[in-house]
């Protein structure tokens, strides 16, 4: 019994913490604030609610710099890896 209340301690305040640290731009669903009341008034649920429904999002793989010319070699390095990939695809040609 003392693991999970540890564990749920431990879950609680990381996801607390995550919470504040997270922009006020990328929240979901609710303000930065009332994720902030829904996890600290309910530890466990509100906790799992900010890990499903309030966490950013993270796409990666989607965005691209705002320098320009760092977006242009991004995307001609996604080009150049999906070139290769339709090649490594392609059966050996005789």
């Amino acid at each position: 019994m003392l693991y999970v209340a540890l564990f749920g301690f431990i879950l609680w305040v990381l996801c607390f913490a995550d919470a504040i640290t997270t922009d006020e731009n990328e929240v979901r669903n609710l303000s930065k604030d009332g994720w902030l009341v829904v996890v600290l008034l309910l530890p466990i649920v509100g906790s799992i609610l900010w890990l499903v429904a309030g966490r950013p999002e993270k796409y990666p793989g989607e965005r691209l710099p705002e320098d320009p010319e760092e977006a242009e070699f991004v995307r001609r390095c996604r080009e150049r890896a999906e070139e290769q990939r339709r090649e490594n695809r392609r059966p050996p040609q005789e």
